[in-house]
């Protein structure tokens, strides 16, 4: 089966500057990754604040266009950012933000703004719009006199529904969540995730869950990637990766992850701060803070390779990993 989005070898510069006067310093934000994501699955990507994760969402979308490597919808190239095909393609994929709060136009009530990629992209008559509208307040659970209301009227959790019910508008196959849930209080994070997964499920959309928090992505994704400084150093299905980790740091972030009725005896605290994107180390980037690093782990950078049937690593240790993190 092809996947329904494919990212081969995708690369991310950006140039930063410490001062006015200071010379340009390139930052690698997203580092030659590759993945697939298939119709109806849901990929998550974890990792630190500063990994990469939110461009390498916005890049499967064409929203950020990438300098080297290639992202394919279908099988077919991308087109080029703002061009008229990919302004069309985009009616089959969505992005849900952050902050809803800063997604929503504060000028326009909901229900405009729900209806606004029906209009965009000229799906169905009037009647239609308004019915679908209608339609999917219903599915995120807003009711129908809310259409009426502005954002600021609304809690944050009423928003990030009318954020989805927007996304969901055109029937798209594929919807990048950025920390879709970040902001919410712990119990409606819940019923956002939960109300995701359910709409999921019955649409049949492909969906690519970007957090920082384990706890969602163990409930949602089928498979997990983890990033580490623009690269995926782990990469299998969710079961596999939160049961066995076996690269280092995919091993520190979870071990984070509280289980009901576990104490937190095993948990591996990681030393130091992330290093500067602009100044990495040489060799594998995680070896400053790595507990198991050994002279080759500072001089040659480890790639992705196959750790069993169902994960990818990239770890010069990965075979003896478990066994040195539980000694």
């Amino acid at each position: 089966m092809t996947p329904l989005i494919e990212a081969r070898n995708l690369v991310r510069t950006y140039e930063v500057r410490k001062g006015p006067f200071s010379r340009p310093q390139p930052v690698r934000a997203v580092d030659d990754i590759s993945l697939a994501l298939m119709p109806g699955e849901t990929l998550g990507i974890v990792g630190e604040s500063g990994s990469g994760k939110s461009t390498l969402g916005r890049m499967l979308l064409g929203i950020d266009p990438a300098q080297a490597g290639a992202v394919l919808f279908e099988g077919n190239p991308m087109p080029p950012p703002r061009s008229p095909q990919w302004r069309a393609l985009r009616a089959r994929m969505q992005l849900i933000y952050q902050d809803p709060l800063a997604a929503l136009d504060r000028r326009l009530p909901l229900g405009v703004q729900i209806r606004e990629p029906l209009d965009i992209h000229r799906i169905g008559s009037g009647e239609e719009r308004e019915g679908r509208v209608r339609e999917l307040m219903d599915a995120v659970g807003l009711r129908d006199d809310q259409a009426g209301r502005y954002p600021h009227e609304l809690s944050g959790g009423q928003r990030q529904r009318a954020v989805i019910a927007r996304a969901l508008a055109a029937r798209p196959s594929l919807i990048v969540c950025d920390e879709p849930v970040s902001a919410l209080d712990v119990s409606i994070q819940a019923q956002v995730v939960n109300m995701l997964r359910g709409l999921q499920e019955q649409n049949g959309i492909a969906m690519v869950f970007i957090s920082h928090d384990l706890k969602v992505v163990r409930n949602i994704a089928d498979r997990v990637a983890v990033m580490y400084l623009g690269k995926i150093v782990e990469e299998g299905s969710s079961d596999t990766i939160f049961r066995s980790p076996r690269h280092p740091y995919t091993q520190a972030l979870v071990s984070s992850v509280p289980v009901p009725g576990r104490r937190l005896q095993s948990r591996v605290i990681l030393q130091g701060e992330p290093p500067n994107p602009a100044a990495r180390p040489s060799g594998c980037a995680f070896h400053p803070r790595c507990p198991l690093a050994v002279d080759r782990c500072r001089v040659e950078t480890p790639h992705l390779r196959p750790v069993g049937a169902e994960r990818t690593a990239a770890c010069h240790l990965v075979a003896g990993t478990d066994a040195a993190m539980a000694a």
